[in-house]
C-alpha cells in the first residue's frame, strides 16, 4: 500500500469517525432528554433524532453509531499501519481494509434502505458515514494488489509480526479495552428510569379495582380518524405524572409517526385539577385551568408543541399570571383574556 493511498484512507476513516462520534453524542442526548433537538433535526424528513429513535438506530440496545465509531478507529489504525508498518505487512493492509469495508458497506446499504424506504427519513450524519465507508471501499480496493484468498494466511503471518512489536501490542490492547469499555458504559435503549415500571402490590391492585368499580362513568366517543391505535389522555399540565408521561411518550409517538404515518393518534382531554374550571375536582393546581387554555390557543398559531414543552418544564410554581405571559411569548397568543 502506497503512503498516498494510506493517507487518503486515513482521511476517510477520520471523517467517518468524526461523524460517528457526533451521531453518538446526539443519540446520547436523545436517550437522556426526549425533548432534545439536535442541529441536524432540520425537518420531519431530515432528522438525526428521528432515525436514532427508530428500531434501526440501535443493535442489541447499543446505538449503531457506537459500532460505527469502533469500526472507523480500526480502519484508522490499519491506515496508519499502511504508512509505518513493515513492507510485507503494508502490502496486506489494503486487503484487510477492503474486506472490512465490504462488510461495513453491506450494513450501511441495509440501514440506508431502511432509512429511505421504511422510515422515510434522512440522517445527515448517517449519510456522511456512508460516504466515508464508500471512500474506504474504493481506496482499499484500488490499492489492493494481493489475491483475497491469501488474506487468511497473511493474517496469521502478520499477527506473529504484531506479537513481536511492543508498540503494536500496546495499541491493540488500548483499542480492545477502549471498545469494550465504550460498549459497556454507553447507555442502552430503555435503560433510563422512565423505562422501568414498579410492580403494584396486592393492596394497590385491590384499591384500584375498588375505585374503578365505584367511579362515575361517562360515555365518551372519540373518532379514530383512520388510526390503528387511539390514545386518549386526560391531562393536567401542572400534574407531575402528566409531565413524566409526556416526556416518556413523545419520542415513542414520534418514532411510530415516522414509521407508520397516521397509524397512531393521540387525543388530549383537558382535566385540570382545579375547581375554577373543573367542578369535579378540588382546587389543587393554581395554573392548570389557564395552562389548558394556553395550549389550546397556542395550537391555533401552530405553537402547541412549544407551549406544551414550556408548561411541562415550568410546573413548579405555575400561576395564572406566568401562564398568560408564556402564552404571549411562547404561544404567540395576544388575545388570551378576550378568548
Amino acid at each position: 500500500m502506497t503512503k498516498r493511498a494510506a493517507l487518503l484512507a486515513l482521511v476517510f476513516a477520520l471523517v467517518g469517525l468524526g461523524a460517528s462520534v457526533t451521531a453518538a453524542y446526539v443519540h446520547y442526548q436523545v436517550l437522556q432528554n426526549p425533548l432534545y433537538t439536535s442541529f441536524c433535526d432540520i425537518s420531519a424528513t431530515v432528522s438525526c433524532a428521528g432515525v436514532y429513535r427508530s428500531r434501526f438506530g440501535s443493535f442489541w440496545g447499543v446505538p449503531v453509531s457506537i459500532f460505527g465509531g469502533i469500526w472507523f478507529v480500526c480502519a484508522a489504525l490499519l491506515s496508519v499501519g499502511g504508512m509505518v508498518a513493515r513492507p510485507q505487512v503494508r502490502e496486506s493492509i489494503p486487503g484487510y481494509l477492503f474486506a472490512l469495508s465490504t462488510l461495513a458497506l453491506a450494513a450501511a446499504l441495509y440501514l440506508l434502505y431502511a432509512s429511505v424506504f421504511i422510515l422515510n427519513a434522512y440522517c445527515p450524519m448517517c449519510l456522511l458515514t456512508d460516504g466515508a465507508i464508500v471512500g474506504l471501499f474504493i481506496v482499499s480496493g484500488t490499492a489492493s494488489s494481493v489475491p483475497m484468498t491469501t488474506l487468511p494466511g497473511r493474517l496469521m503471518r502478520d499477527l506473529r509480526v504484531l506479537v513481536g512489536n511492543p508498540l503494536a501490542i500496546a495499541v491493540t490492547v488500548l483499542f480492545v479495552a477502549g471498545a469494550a469499555t465504550t460498549l459497556a458504559v454507553f447507555p442502552r435503549e430503555g435503560s433510563g428510569e422512565t423505562g422501568s415500571t414498579p410492580t403494584p402490590t396486592a393492596d394497590q391492585r385491590s384499591e384500584l379495582e375498588q375505585f374503578m368499580a365505584t367511579a362515575e362513568r361517562t360515555p365518551l366517543l372519540v373518532p379514530r380518524d383512520g388510526a390503528r391505535v387511539l390514545i386518549v389522555k386526560f391531562n393536567d399540565f401542572q400534574c407531575p405524572a402528566c409531565g413524566n408521561s409526556y416526556r416518556s411518550y413523545k419520542p415513542i409517538l414520534a418514532k411510530y409517526e415516522s414509521q407508520y404515518p397516521g397509524a397512531v393518534r393521540m387525543v388530549l382531554k383537558d382535566y385540570p385539577l382545579n375547581s375554577d374550571c373543573n367542578p369535579k375536582s378540588s382546587m389543587l393546581h393554581a395554573g392548570a385551568c389557564h395552562a389548558a387554555v394556553a395550549a389550546r390557543l397556542a395550537r391555533e398559531h401552530n405553537r402547541g408543541e412549544q407551549m406544551e414543552d414550556w408548561l411541562y418544564a415550568h410546573q413548579t410554581g405555575m400561576t395564572p399570571e406566568s401562564v398568560k405571559q408564556a402564552a404571549r411569548e411562547v404561544g404567540q397568543v395576544t388575545d388570551f383574556d378576550a378568548r
